[in-house]
This record gives C-alpha cells, sequence and structure tokens, in this order.
C-alpha cells in the first residue's frame, strides 16, 4: 500500500542524490556523520558514491552477478570524491532510465529484478541525504509519501521479509500496528526468531526477525509521522515524537528486530 510508482522513485532518486550534494559542497571533509560515528565527510561521499556507481553497474551488465561487474578505487582528495558522486550518481539514473522495471536483474534480496534497485535506491539517497545534511548542520524535512515506503521497505526487507530455505523464522505471538499518522497508512509486523546455518560461509544465525503480515489484533501500536518513524528506525532520530502503547513485550519484540545498524 506504500509503493510508489517507478517514475516517482527515479525522480525522488534524482532529487535526493541532488540534495546529499548541495549539502556537502562545502562541508568541511572531517566533519563526523552523527548516524556512522566513524565516518566523516569524505567518507560518507565515498559510500553513497560507490553505492550508486556499483548498482549502475549491477543494471548495465544485468543478470549478470557482482562478480561481474568489477571494482572502483576511491579517488585521493575530496573534490575529486565529489565528481566521482557526480559521475556515479549520473550513471545510475541513465542506467534505470533505459531499463525496464521488470527486467530481470541481481540483487541481494529475494525481488531480483531492475524494480528491486528503482525502490531501494530511492530509500538509499534519501537516508544518505539526511546524513548529509545532519553532518552540516542543515537538516530539512522528508517526503512523506518516500519516507512512509521506506517504513515499509526497512520492515519488509532490510529486517525482514522471507527466511532463506536454509533457516527458519519463528514467529512470536505478538503483532504490532505501525500507524503513519499523516499519511493514513497502517501496517502489521509479526517479531520473531530467526535460525539456521548459511551453507555459504558456515555461519550460525540466532537473531531476530521481521515479517509484514495481514492485519489484525494488535499486542501493541507504534504511532508518529512516517518521516519520524523512518529516521528513527534508520538510526537517524530518536522516538521523541513517536508513541507507543499496548503490550511492551511487543514494543521490545520490534526494537530488539530493528536494532542492528545500517549504513
Amino acid at each position: 500500500m506504500t509503493r510508489l510508482a517507478f517514475p516517482t522513485y527515479l525522480e525522488h532518486l534524482r532529487r535526493e542524490s541532488a540534495r546529499f550534494r548541495e549539502a556537502l559542497t562545502d562541508c568541511d571533509p572531517q566533519a563526523r556523520v552523527p548516524a556512522c560515528p566513524d565516518w566523516d565527510a569524505a567518507d560518507l561521499v565515498w559510500h553513497l558514491a560507490e553505492v550508486q556507481a556499483f548498482w549502475a553497474r549491477i543494471i548495465r551488465t544485468r543478470p549478470a552477478a557482482p562478480d561481474d561487474v568489477g571494482t572502483v578505487q576511491r579517488p585521493g582528495t575530496y573534490g575529486e570524491l565529489l565528481t566521482f558522486f557526480d559521475a556515479s550518481s549520473a550513471d545510475l539514473v541513465a542506467q534505470l532510465e533505459g531499463a525496464d522495471p521488470a527486467d530481470p536483474a541481481w540483487s541481494w534480496a529475494p525481488e531480483q529484478s531492475v524494480g528491486f534497485t528503482f525502490r531501494r535506491q530511492a530509500h538509499e539517497a534519501l537516508m544518505h541525504r539526511l546524513d548529509a545534511e545532519q553532518t552540516a548542520g542543515a537538516v530539512t524535512p522528508l517526503e512523506p509519501a518516500l519516507a512512509a515506503d521506506g517504513v515499509a521497505e526497512l520492515l519488509e526487507v532490510m529486517y525482514g521479509g522471507e527466511a532463506p530455505s536454509w533457516g527458519r523464522f519463528e514467529p512470536s505471538e505478538h503483532l504490532v500496528r505501525v500507524e503513519l499518522i499523516d499519511v493514513g497508512a497502517d501496517l502489521w509486523v509479526r517479531p520473531g526468531l530467526f535460525f539456521g546455518t548459511d551453507p555459504d560461509s558456515g555461519k550460525n544465525h540466532d537473531s531476530a526477525h521481521l515479517v509484514l503480515t495481514d492485519p489484525g489484533t494488535a499486542s501493541a501500536t507504534v504511532s508518529g509521522t512516517a518521516a519520524d518513524l523512518d529516521g528513527w528506525l534508520w538510526k537517524r532520530g530518536d522516538d521523541a515524537d513517536i508513541a507507543v502503547s499496548g503490550d511492551r513485550a511487543a514494543y521490545d519484540a520490534l526494537v530488539a528486530a530493528v536494532g542492528p545498524p545500517l549504513d
């Protein structure tokens, strides 16, 4: 119910990338990034530039896997980093403009289509635009419809979704309603635990996990604007304007599932 049209994702990708660039153009390259304290502004530019270059190559060489698309060396100066970002961002937009969202393309998620990149990279640019503005000390609002879909994408993809076949998801008895009060949308999520051993790495997994589900009787409700919830879930904002009601254990299960930070 929060999904946007693919041209809308592309327009948001353009706009958020431009605002990211604007915020960091005259920023001190050594200014710390509040949400990612190990990064400075130069690291932030490099991160988003590298990400956008990577996904541009994924779309250009679709459906090739990452091993087939090469690597990029980090530029040496801040000015060169900004120039590399400009080229990477323009390349990603150009590749998506010329692609059918339904085309098969590699991703790290179950959704193996160009459409995954439209959505994921719009949200990647949005959150890192927020990082850039927090770093530069001049934050502007998040667009509500994009932020609402960002909440859904985070719960559905980044911290949840279909468990891989080599593991199992054990749902809890809790059902949490996430109320996006400014866009009139509700999301229903069931926290639980995921168990399994990755056959590629041999690593054992025992972690909190989420699945979006159909509406039901909520154990707890978490309410806020789309922007406040998106920023909070992405660890780019606090919960000062987020209301919680119902079973605290259900809320704690949600918080445990979204606990690990995302870059």
